[in-house]
């Protein structure tokens, strides 16, 4: 399919309706979501896997800077003079960077668009280099100037605020309920009420249920795997936690779960890191306002997530700025 055609068409699903999967995105305390390995890897059917031709057609027909919108900012002129974006980013997220061994490329939401970001700089979406990063070293990677930018599902806060600068948000995430695909019984989240729903220790779950839905039976389990196994094994009807970590249990077990209802909870932003006051917020905020409005947010979306999770529903991104 021809970009034109891909965009357009991306535009056409946001006009189908109240899109309610406006707050999807990752586990705000953890940089990447269950990734595919073993037999698991090896069972996800055709239809889940990405679009890796399209996908790089996609990030390879990304937008160019002009020289002065360059010269105009310190930070984009200093990466243009190095000739590569040094990125802090993660390699084994599913839907959102995953490292994929066989050519070596990086492949996803996230890294489409910080390549999409270095074709903007650059004129080459492959000019990037990637540190590796952990919930634990996303600031210190940009106070020690090891890295340009983040793109690590980071959520902006105020505390972290104080160290580094936030562009965007580009993403946000809120809980989702994910029940079996023949349950009809679930499609609220007042249809929890009285039912068991697993949560996972450790994250927001438990005390975003206690507050939206007091009278479920919440049991607790230490893992994602474990909560869905009791979920297939019918000890609970429901499980809830960040909705990118449903999505991806979507994508690796196509027609198996479904999510029921709209997500809920408190809206969680994701930002792009970037060294404390650094110009390269207002830089890197206009990119990001022209990749949307010129649809290419949205395509990357439909490729990297809502294709390979059967969802077509595009959300809408979050207010740039807010």
């Amino acid at each position: 399919m021809a970009l034109n055609d891909l965009v357009l068409s991306r535009r056409r699903a946001l006009g189908l309706g109240a899109a309610t999967l406006a707050a999807l995105g990752l586990a705000a305390c953890d940089t990447s979501a269950p990734t595919p390995s073993g037999d698991d890897a090896s069972q996800a059917s055709e239809e889940s896997q990405l679009d890796t031709e399209a996908y790089d057609s996609l990030v390879a027909s990304g937008l160019v800077a002009t020289d002065d919108e360059i010269a105009a900012s310190e930070w984009a002129t200093a990466v243009k003079e190095a000739g590569v974006l040094r990125v802090g980013a993660v390699q084994t997220s599913l839907l959102f960077s995953l490292l994929n061994e066989k050519d070596g490329k990086t492949r996803g939401f996230d890294a489409g668009l910080f390549q999409l970001l270095a074709h903007y700089v650059l004129g080459d979406e492959n000019a990037v280099e990637i540190t590796q990063v952990t919930s634990n070293t996303r600031e210190s990677v940009l106070q020690n100037d090891q890295v340009d930018a983040v793109f690590a599902t980071y959520s902006i806060t105020d505390a972290r605020k104080e160290v580094i600068s936030f562009a965007g948000p580009y993403y946000s995430t809120q809980q989702s309920i994910l029940v079996m695909a023949d349950n009809g019984d679930i499609n609220s989240i007042d249809d929890l009420a009285g039912r068991n729903v697993a949560a996972q220790s450790g994250s927001t779950g438990p005390s975003i249920l206690e507050e939206f839905a007091p009278d479920a039976n919440v049991q607790e389990f230490a893992t994602d795997e474990e909560a869905r196994s009791a979920l297939e094994q019918g000890r609970v009807d429901a499980y809830v936690i960040d909705t990118a970590m449903q999505m991806g249990s979507m994508a690796r077990n196509p027609g198996r779960y479904r999510l029921a209802g709209d997500p809920f909870g408190p809206v969680d932003p994701y930002g792009i890191g970037l060294p404390l006051d650094s110009d390269g917020v207002a830089f890197v905020n206009t990119w990001l306002q022209r990749i949307e409005a010129e649809g290419l947010w949205t395509s990357l979306w439909q490729l990297c997530i809502g294709d390979r999770a059967g969802i077509d529903q595009v959300p809408e991104p979050p207010a740039i700025g807010a």
